[in-house]
């Protein structure tokens, strides 16, 4: 496929997933104090179904929320999930570094309540979810330092390597923008990229699986490749003739990877209740 009709397919896409009508949660909750610090939750009928916590995309910015999600977390929870929504305070408004890791560790730290969960992040949001699966490789000193991880994360077309999304520029400056600033980059990267985290440390030890699109426009699929190199751990799953959003498209041949991935990560694992 050619570049020109690869970048009129990733429009079309974007259009037509990004254009689905936002589903309403049957409940909807606070994790914090802040406005943003809220969940949209989708109980599966099973109540010790298995749970997995979507992380929306947008590039970190108070621009975008999860309501482009909720198609995807309503779907999921009609395929036996318990599904929760998560929003989370973002750059542009409360949140960039360090308040939307504290909303990340909060939520995964406190929400399903000592229940197993697999985090799905998309784009950005899987950022979100490789580095919620990489916290027991900081240093102990850092504020987000656990002994705990999720049971697994589902990682769709994520942006894996803050550095390379500096260099490349994507999203116009997003990732500075998160990290606060130019001038903080270097000091932020070991505590915030999960490419350096891993990089550094070695695997997570957590299940892990980057699953993209062969024909992502949006984010460069060396993101992909050397995020996997760089942890043996992962998995990586590639797409052929997929983009960026139809990973999160409901009924599309690649959601129905989706499932059968977070059907495998979560497996193994001991019943649980409605958060």
């Amino acid at each position: 496929m050619s570049r020109t009709a690869i970048r009129e397919t990733a429009a079309e896409e974007e259009a037509r997933v990004l254009g689905l009508a936002p589903v309403d949660p049957p409940l909807r909750r606070a994790y914090g104090d802040h406005p943003d610090q809220v969940y949209d939750l989708w109980p599966a009928e099973d109540p010790d179904a298995p749970m997995v916590m979507l992380l929306h995309g947008g590039y970190w910015r108070d621009a975008y929320d999860r309501t482009h999600l909720s198609p995807l977390a309503a779907h999921l929870a009609g395929a036996g999930f318990t599904s929760v929504l998560l929003e989370y305070r973002r750059a542009g408004g409360a949140g960039g570094y360090p308040g939307t890791f504290d909303d990340i560790a909060l939520a995964v730290d406190t929400i399903p309540a000592g229940r197993p969960v697999v985090l799905l992040g998309h784009c950005s949001g899987g950022h979100l979810a490789l580095w919620a699966g990489a916290r027991s490789l900081l240093p102990e000193h850092s504020r987000w330092h656990t002994a705990a991880g999720p049971a697994g994360v589902l990682a769709l077309a994520p942006v894996t390597d803050l550095v390379a999304a500096i260099k490349d520029d994507l999203s116009t400056g997003a990732a500075v923008e998160l990290l606060g600033g130019r001038e903080l980059v270097a000091a932020r990267l070991p505590f915030a990229d999960p490419f350096t985290i891993v990089r550094g440390k070695g695997p997570t030890g957590v299940p892990t699986v980057v699953l993209h699109g062969a024909e992502d426009a949006e984010v460069p699929l060396s993101q992909f490749r050397d995020y996997a190199a760089a942890d043996p751990g992962a998995e990586l799953v590639s797409l052929p003739g997929t983009g960026h959003y139809t990973l999160i498209e409901p009924g599309s041949p690649a959601c129905a990877v989706v499932i059968d991935l977070l059907t495998r990560l979560t497996a193994h694992r001991p019943g649980g209740s409605t958060p």
